[in-house]
């Protein structure tokens, strides 16, 4: 009586994690240009990549005073999201702010701090990167630091399951023990 029983238990709880592995394609930003507090000589436009395709992207750039810059709606291509900016961009500190929705429908957002110089020196930030002073140099280490959301780890409704199950494989266990 005790094996049949346990088996469906087992049945249930394996469909339950196949169909809920879906759930789980939030994504993440890859990279941008500018990187994550980088100094660049001049923004022409801003760009993003994540790690899967994304939809109803809002992307703004502002500045230290408050003014925003980004020029029409951003264009989507797949995982990568591009925003014209206004010209010129005056030197100073700035920030891009997004948001985006994943594949699964969960929205994602951050920011991205970063400054323009102008023609004064640019530091080491940009030393390496491609001739045109953006910073599209290699994008995977500072963009691992940019603020993806927090979509990191293993979600808490996957830790809620398994707990849960554990709880009732006690509770089952303690129930259908012989007693004394």
């Amino acid at each position: 009586m005790k094996r049949p029983f346990l088996a469906a238990v087992a049945a249930i709880v394996a469909a339950l994690l196949l169909c809920a592995a879906p759930a789980q394609a939030h994504t993440s930003l890859k990279s941008s240009d500018p990187q994550k507090n980088a100094q660049v000589k001049t923004l022409h436009e801003v760009t993003l990549e994540f790690a899967d395709s994304v939809q109803f992207p809002v992307v703004v750039v502002r500045g230290e005073d408050g003014k925003r810059y980004e020029k029409g709606g951003p264009v989507v291509d797949g995982p990568k999201v591009t925003a014209a900016v206004t010209e010129p961009v005056p030197p100073g500190r700035y920030t891009i702010a997004w948001r985006v929705v994943s594949p699964d429908g969960h929205p994602l957002e951050g920011e991205i701090p970063f400054t323009v110089v102008g023609d004064q020196s640019v530091g080491a930030a940009t030393s390496a990167a491609a001739p045109g002073g953006s910073s599209s140099a290699p994008a995977t280490a500072p963009a691992a630091q940019a603020d993806d959301g927090g979509q990191k780890g293993i979600p808490g409704w996957i830790w809620a399951v398994i707990f849960g199950i554990a709880g009732v494989g006690i509770g089952m266990f303690l129930s259908l023990r012989k007693k004394p």
